[in-house]
């Protein structure tokens, strides 16, 4: 398959429209290698691990969901500089879907809800509100990550789950009007939680997004590079 097929094929699956306006110029195509793809890793983070191992395995493509070039470039060195140098030097080429795939159908929200079991789903702005029968330590076990709940709550109830940084308070006031009891998501800011109306869950942010990237791995036959950052729990 040339890249243009590629392409067009990720464009079918995660249509660029979808995206948030941030993330214009940082979603498609962000690093150009062979023009031939055969052989495709899929991660979360284009890290540096991530690319070597791309690389040694003779993939062609790396398709992720976090771009690694976020603000534009005034030098080039640290981890970019690993990045970029390995990719280029290899031939690798790097793509991002970023809020498209947030959005999509197969999706980080949707199969967030898919592994919860939600139902009566109700899609958000960005997120998905559905019904959860799952206690708090069954979701935990679930997105395989701790918990951290804001406030008291037991199931049934009904949950928006938001892929990502997605505890903004627009969001969960939308949640709210879809009568939802909970939010879940990651990266919750502590005035955030001082200000909401719901009981807010949080999960770490991998947790939330690697499953549909895992899930896109597999319906096409890539391999998943799982770089799961080291989390350590002291009480």
């Amino acid at each position: 398959m040339e890249t243009g097929e590629f392409i067009q094929e990720m464009e079918r699956l995660a249509p660029p429209e979808l995206a948030d306006e941030f993330d214009e110029g940082r979603i498609g195509l962000i690093v150009e290698g062979r023009s031939r793809i055969e052989n495709v890793c899929c991660a979360l983070d284009a890290t540096p691990a991530v690319v070597r191992e791309s690389a040694r395995s003779g993939a062609d493509m790396l398709v992720v969901h976090h771009t690694p070039i976020w603000n534009p470039l005034t030098a080039i060195r640290g981890q970019t500089a690993s990045i970029l140098s390995e990719a280029l030097g290899s031939g690798l080429n790097i793509y991002v879907m970023h809020t498209n795939f947030d959005r999509a159908p197969d999706g980080v929200n949707s199969t967030i809800a898919a592994i919860l079991g939600l139902t009566g789903e109700i899609p958000m702005s960005l997120g998905i509100a559905g019904d959860c029968t799952l206690s708090l330590q069954e979701i935990s076990r679930r997105l395989s990550c701790p918990l951290r709940a804001w406030g008291e709550i037991s199931a049934p109830f009904r949950l928006a789950v938001v892929g990502g940084s997605g505890f903004s308070p627009d969001l969960i006031e939308e949640a709210a009007e879809l009568s939802c009891q909970a939010f879940l998501s990651s990266e919750l800011k502590h005035s955030v939680m001082r200000q909401s109306s719901l009981v807010l869950i949080e999960a770490t942010h991998y947790a939330l997004e690697a499953p549909a990237m895992k899930a896109l791995a597999g319906r096409n036959g890539w391999r998943y590079i799982d770089d799961r950052p080291l989390l350590q729990i002291w009480k």
